[in-house]
């Protein structure tokens, strides 16, 4: 079969060390020669071809997002007015880091930006209060990657430029699954916390939570404009983005938390990792063309179809494929090597391409906080200078919630099909 001389070119040169890009289009010039293809003009023009993409647009103004966002102050003032809320009951600080991630999830599309900036300001607080720094840094950790499942989201951005599915869609989509793994880890939280011999934050008065609504108030309101622009046609993804990187701006000088001086440091972060996206985003275009010239997905679906023909149990086992892929590869080059391959075979069993796009990218964030690749992890680690098997073993009740959540959403697609109509119709 073709796909495995594409993925053994593949993994050879990522095992010796070979930039994820680079070894993306050496696989595919692979393939590509393999079958006779082969063609420098080709290659080039669906390079260009990559990132020559209106949609592709959205990512770089969400990125530029999270970095004013996190430069600008606010993830202090959300934290405030998360922690005002529940700071004072038994577990708190775990309840405050929970919703501030659903907050920020709305921000910036980023699980690294999320834990980064969730780590940095709650992760001291949690061991000052006296919880245990490995449960600390998983819970967090664990938060971190459903600012990927919650609008906005880049994956789902790269998911549906790389399917040519309706990215609005796959955002109002992954609203429910989002909330469903926020509520998963409170009820985690809630057992570890319970062993827990920690103190709680003073109870604060309905004018304190007042004064903490105000201060958030205009942060918080940038998901809910996402939203309901998105849903109500006012604006494209693409569009979305710049609103949001624009309004960001704006806030953070409303705030007076962001210097002028500090914009240049900014813009730089934003470009290196736009850069690498766009980058990644065009070799993939030239993979989906060899993996499609060579008719992979045709011979992958064959032989899937060899072994069952039942969509839910088809759907299952793609799932355990893609937790094993997210073990050993990260979100994005993951997303864009595998979608070109999965969604035809779904397609053909007739699983909707939104509802698999939204498993894919869940299923994919998973693998940002499971060893030994897991990049989420690797944050946390550096900003609670803990080993990565401390914070496998403080994070492991919110990873099993995290795959109970996946297998319910496969087993039961009404979770997530039912309630996009309310939201796309």
């Amino acid at each position: 079969m073709m796909i495995w001389l594409f993925l053994g070119v593949l993994f050879f040169f990522l095992f010796i060390g070979v930039p994820v890009a680079i070894a993306m289009l050496v696989a595919a010039i692979a393939m590509m020669l393999s079958i006779g293809i082969f063609d420098t003009q080709t290659v080039a023009e669906y390079l260009i071809k990559g990132a020559n993409n209106f949609s592709l647009m959205a990512i770089p103004f969400f990125i530029l997002t999270g970095e004013i966002m996190n430069a600008g102050g606010v993830s202090k003032r959300i934290v405030e007015f998360a922690t005002s809320l529940v700071g004072h009951i038994r577990g708190g600080l775990g309840y405050v880091t929970i919703i501030a991630g659903v907050i920020f999830a709305g921000l910036s599309g980023s699980a690294v930006a999320d834990t980064a900036a969730l780590g940095a300001i709650l992760i001291p607080m949690m061991i000052a209060q006296g919880y245990n720094k490995n449960n600390s840094t998983g819970l967090v950790a664990a938060v971190g990657i459903i600012g990927t499942v919650i609008p906005p989201s880049i994956p789902m951005i790269l998911f549906g430029v790389i399917g040519g599915v309706s990215i609005t869609k796959l955002f109002m989509g992954g609203i429910i699954p989002g909330l469903l793994m926020a509520l998963g880890l409170m009820i985690a939280w809630y057992f570890v916390a319970k062993r827990a011999d920690a103190k709680t934050l003073p109870k604060a008065s309905w004018a304190q939570r007042g004064r903490a609504f105000i201060r958030a108030f205009w942060a918080l309101l940038l998901p809910l404009i996402i939203i309901v622009g998105l849903r109500g046609g006012v604006f494209t993804p693409t569009e979305a983005g710049v609103i949001a990187a624009v309004y960001a701006l704006l806030i953070s000088f409303v705030y007076r938390e962001i210097k002028i001086k500090k914009l240049p440091e900014v813009f730089v972060e934003t470009a290196k990792t736009t850069g690498v996206v766009m980058f990644l985003a065009s070799t993939a275009i030239v993979s989906a063309y060899a993996i499609t010239v060579g008719q992979v997905p045709r011979e992958l679906g064959d032989f899937l179809q060899g072994i069952t023909t039942n969509p839910t149990l088809l759907l299952l086992i793609i799932m355990f494929f893609l937790l094993v892929v997210g073990c050993v590869m990260d979100l994005t080059p993951a997303i864009l090597i595998f979608t070109p391959v999965l969604l035809p075979v779904v397609e053909a069993v007739g699983i909707d391409p939104i509802y698999f796009g939204i498993l894919m990218v869940i299923n994919l964030s998973i693998g940002l906080i499971t060893p030994p690749i897991g990049t989420v992890l690797y944050v946390g680690c550096g900003i609670s200078k803990i080993s990565i098997i401390d914070i496998t073993k403080g994070i492991w009740p919110f990873l099993l919630v995290h795959f109970i959540v996946l297998i319910a959403l496969v087993l039961f697609p009404e979770i997530i099909t039912v309630p996009l109509g309310w939201f796309t119709e």
